[in-house]
């Protein structure tokens, strides 16, 4: 039994990847391309005396897949 013979050649893989970079060059060059970014919350100040700790729903979550 012989096994079928690929149709993706190295030709046609140094072909395909040279185009995607000349897009992914071409794309980041034009000006309307760029994404704005969302500005970053700002962090809280700690506490002056300690009591950072809050218990959110992420520490819930957290707590409630540790339980064994």
């Amino acid at each position: 039994m012989s096994q079928p013979k690929s149709k993706l050649s190295r030709r046609t893989l140094f072909a395909g990847a040279g185009t995607a970079g000349a897009i992914a060059a071409a794309a980041s060059l034009l000006p309307g391309a760029v994404q704005e970014t969302a500005p970053q919350p700002q962090a809280k100040e700690p506490p002056e005396k300690g009591g950072g700790y809050q218990v959110t729903e992420h520490v819930k979550r957290y707590y409630k897949s540790a339980l064994i």
